[in-house]
């Protein structure tokens, strides 16, 4: 287990203090030297309007430097962090709301809020946006990203440093690799050129869904999932309430495939965004392939 899961108790630390304890061994003597060395024109009153910049700019900005962060943080079946969320001023992506808050920077990903963006620039507010994480090494360069966008370049780079030990630690080098294929809701799948199809990759599986042609995001039919007959298909976890395009993983043939025993039912929240948080994914699906070879915890 990482040192950082051990210290995963909120009542550890709060705001950007508490959220950098838990999140790799190797920045927390680091962090604490680095405390004052954010830049002199560093942003004092950051907006962040994205699920995935709300993270990075938790883990980074300095106390009182991030002024609000996405009402979707708010969500733990989505957020990693949504004790911290809940200590900030929280948007709901409405250019409106954001520019009355006065920021000195918004910060956001390339694939959401491009209307409140666009309308957020035209009236002067400084707007940064970062591109979604595709590859681990996508995680890294985020934080360093989020880091100069902060003015937090020092404490981004321990943090950066810090995540990329615990990934070598993590990151699997055995050569009999199972096979398995994530299976969402509405038989959707993701291959090895997504941030998901990574993690399984760093955890030491192989992806049935890449070897058979899937290598973004897609659709995978039930028929397809039968033909790859991987060791197991990993889950999403399940949202309250009853909904139909998550009955497909109930599905006799997804279930055979799972062997419930070993299989694994991953949690949105350590998945969705490129942060450190992936680390606890990847450890996840260690001890998943472990127990299906048979190796032990």
């Amino acid at each position: 287990m990482l040192a950082s899961q051990r210290a995963s108790d909120p009542r550890r630390g709060s705001g950007r203090r508490g959220a950098a304890a838990r999140l790799a061994p190797a920045a927390l003597a680091a962090l604490a030297a680095l405390a004052p060395a954010a830049r002199a024109d560093a942003p004092g009153r950051v907006v962040s309007m994205n699920l995935c910049t709300d993270q990075l700019a938790m883990l980074i900005a300095d106390e009182g430097q991030l002024h609000s962060v996405s009402h979707v943080a708010l969500d733990p079946r989505a957020s990693a962090m949504a004790d911290e969320a809940a200590r900030h001023t929280i948007n709901h992506g409405r250019a409106e709301e954001v520019y009355l808050m006065q920021p000195d920077l918004v910060v956001t990903s390339t694939l959401s809020a491009r209307h409140s963006t666009a309308m957020l620039r035209r009236l002067g507010i400084p707007v940064i946006t970062l591109a979604p994480a595709n590859s681990l090494k996508d995680v890294h360069d985020r934080i360093l990203e989020m880091g100069a966008a902060l003015g937090q370049t020092d404490r981004a780079r321990a943090i950066a440093a810090a995540f990329d030990e615990d990934l070598a630690r993590l990151r699997a080098t055995a050569a009999a690799r199972p096979s398995a294929v994530l299976y969402y809701a509405n038989g959707y799948t993701l291959g090895d050129q997504t941030l998901a199809g990574q993690i399984l990759l760093a955890a030491g599986f192989s992806n049935a869904a890449s070897a058979a042609g899937y290598k973004s995001g897609t659709r995978m039919p039930l028929e397809v999932l039968a033909m790859t007959v991987p060791d197991t298909v990993i889950t999403s976890s399940r949202y309250p309430g009853a909904s139909r395009a998550e009955d497909i993983m109930d599905h006799p043939v997804v279930q055979t495939l799972r062997r419930t025993t070993t299989a694994a039912t991953i949690a949105d929240h350590d998945w969705l965004c490129g942060t450190p948080h992936v680390l606890r994914a990847i450890e996840k699906l260690v001890h998943t392939r472990r127990a299906l070879q048979g190796d032990g915890p």
